[in-house]
């Protein structure tokens, strides 16, 4: 099933701009405020939105973050760690030192109190051949039709993404996807976002004609509804948005403000045929983790323990 209604969700404790992260991810941007005060309105843009998702009907698990090991990426676990229907749990290679301490056992530990986690696959090996490939943002996945859309970046190696379709009965679909100043976007979840029956791409970003068409035509052949979206709606994080089950089982589209605000008219009216559309202000987050909404939900598809 493509959706869920279960995530996770990790509290953080030291959030900040990443060093390590923003050589290759220009969607981090900066500021002057101080790494305490960033830290205090990311808290609050968490909790903010954890309240959102629960009075929508979503059941968010959230883990809080630890002090040490310093790990300022740790809102975004959908990057180390992904979830599946037979209860197979996957771990991710991580470009980036500090965020390869994310990975936590005590984190899979507590699910397994109440998810059936029958076995784990660890590709965090990868890391010693400097290869990366990092969960579902590197991978867009439309869970029901077992394709895995990717656009290769320094974050998202071919040789891996391979060994994720072996492993998990996956066929891939992959190219390459620029932003607007022609650089390599990191992970395709900024650009694209697959629900049960759409999908919302940034086709600016797919620069070779012959890709733009594959991806296009892989979607349509699923059975997808495809909504268009610009660079700068892109930038907004438009992209980066997560379809989960709410109350008795309601279709949500998750997505930060900012992007919500960036859509127009008759692209609402195309995504409310589908979802009802959820969204917080996150824009702390955004600006100085160069992720958003979609990024900070690890969705849970692992059957319930008997």
């Amino acid at each position: 099933m493509q959706t869920t209604n279960h995530i996770l969700m990790i509290r953080p404790v030291s959030f900040g701009f990443n060093e390590e992260t923003a050589q290759s991810n220009a969607f981090q941007v900066r500021n002057d405020e101080q790494n305490e005060t960033v830290q205090q309105k990311a808290q609050i843009e968490f909790d903010g939105f954890v309240e959102v998702l629960r009075a929508n009907g979503v059941d968010v698990t959230v883990v809080n973050d630890t002090q040490n090991p310093h790990t300022p990426d740790s809102i975004f676990p959908n990057n180390w760690v992904s979830f599946h229907n037979d209860g197979t749990v996957i771990l991710y290679p991580m470009q980036a030192v500090n965020r390869r301490l994310e990975r936590r056992t005590d984190i899979l530990d507590q699910l397994n109190t109440h998810f059936d986690l029958k076995k784990t696959i660890d590709f965090s090996h990868f890391e010693t051949e400097s290869r990366f490939l990092e969960g579902t943002g590197s991978m867009v996945l439309d869970r029901d039709n077992k394709i895995a859309y990717a656009c290769l970046s320094p974050r998202t190696d071919d040789k891996i993404l391979n060994e994720f379709c072996k492993a998990a009965g996956y066929k891939k679909v992959a190219f390459i996807s620029v932003d607007d100043q022609g650089k390599q976007i990191y992970h395709t979840n900024v650009m694209m976002c697959i629900g049960d029956k759409f999908a919302v791409v940034c086709f600016d970003s797919i620069p070779d004609p012959e890709e733009k068409e594959n991806v296009l035509a892989s979607l349509v052949n699923s059975g997808k509804e495809v909504i268009e979206i610009s660079f700068e709606q892109m930038n907004k994080f438009a992209g980066n948005m997560l379809q989960v089950l709410g109350k008795n089982g309601e279709s949500l589209l998750i997505m930060s403000e900012q992007a919500y605000k960036s859509l127009m008219q008759e692209q609402i009216a195309k995504l409310e045929q589908f979802s009802k559309l959820v969204y917080a202000p996150i824009y702390t987050i955004e600006t100085n983790g160069g992720g958003s909404a979609r990024c900070m939900m690890a969705e849970i598809h692992l059957p319930f323990k008997n």
